[in-house]
């Protein structure tokens, strides 16, 4: 009897990534103010920030994968952008306040502003790709683009910065060997702790899409973060 490969579309991915990010963003709202609030065990509480904080970050790398893969086969990659742009304006209200407690606060951005400057630098990485440039115009331009966003990455105070930015250019220049991707992607993301271990699930990646589950992403993310603060603030912790 054959045994069959396990794989895994791209939206059992998304789901897998979504309960990795709810994991780490438990940690990140409800327990780190638990720990700095009167009343509750600090040492308890302490014991459970960093192994949930681990978890999570093995989140932000398949969401980075799942951008590429979105970018390469969407139809409308403008529209694919637009989304993008909308949901990190819907997204910052309850970002800021489970992250600060302020309804705004420009030192942090959500997790959309970096996804939109990732794909900001594809489309310009795809526009050169195709014009007949000479060789050394090419490699100008591309670096140009790659130094362009990790910058505005920077300066925005995007919540991974410019090495965000330059994870998302890696997956997306490798994309055409998809062993080549998986080790550099792993390798692009050695700033991030045990976040290149993310690509042990992302190599059984099917390349099929999988359930339509579109926009499970958009909505979940804010939902999720309102719904952290609140509890966060029904069981008294402190910002």
């Amino acid at each position: 009897m054959e045994l069959k490969k396990p794989s895994l579309s791209g939206s059992t991915l998304k789901i897998i990534a979504l309960i990795i990010m709810l994991i780490d963003h438990i940690g990140a709202v409800i327990v780190v103010r638990t720990m700095s609030t009167p009343g509750f065990d600090h040492d308890f509480w302490n014991s459970l920030y960093w192994p949930l904080r681990y978890i999570g970050r093995l989140a932000f790398p398949i969401f980075c994968f799942l951008l590429v893969e979105g970018f390469c086969h969407t139809s409308d990659v403008k529209k694919y952008f637009s989304r993008m742009v909308l949901f990190a304006l819907i997204s910052e209200i309850p970002f800021d306040l489970a992250v600060t407690g302020n309804w705004v606060d420009f030192w942090f951005q959500n997790v959309f502003w970096e996804l939109s400057v990732g794909i900001l630098a594809m489309m310009a990485l795809e526009y050169i790709e195709k014009k007949e440039f000479t060789y050394v115009l090419q490699v100008v331009l591309r670096l140009t683009v790659i130094a362009v966003s990790a910058l505005g990455a920077e300066v925005m105070q995007l919540d991974y910065g410019m090495y965000g930015i330059i994870s998302i250019v890696a997956l997306y220049v490798f994309r055409k060997n998809k062993l080549s991707q998986l080790l550099v992607g792993a390798i692009s993301f050695c700033w991030e702790q045990v976040a290149p271990l993310a690509f042990l699930l992302i190599v059984f990646y099917s390349g099929k899409r999988g359930r339509k589950i579109k926009y499970a992403f958009y909505i979940f993310y804010p939902a999720h973060l309102l719904l952290l603060y609140i509890i966060a603030r029904v069981i008294g912790c402190q910002y």
